[in-house]
């Protein structure tokens, strides 16, 4: 994964969220968990590091935002 700038956690409110779970259904699940309560960036797809278990998703979290409807 890329490393994280310092626009992604400029200000209060502002998160950089890293799920790790055994397959995509799952982080997928998660994001979409945290997108009914917060504005978010979405991820679009997950990553997997040969080697280690399971799979990755980075999405970008806003609190300050309400979750578009």
């Amino acid at each position: 994964m890329k490393p994280i700038n310092d626009g992604h956690v400029a200000k209060p409110g502002l998160a950089v969220v890293e799920v790790a779970a055994a397959d995509d259904e799952t982080a997928f699940a998660i994001q979409e968990l945290l997108a009914t309560r917060w504005a978010i960036t979405p991820a679009d797809r997950t990553t997997h590091e040969p080697g280690e278990p399971g799979v990755r998703l980075r999405c970008y979290l806003d609190m300050q935002q309400q979750p578009e409807a």
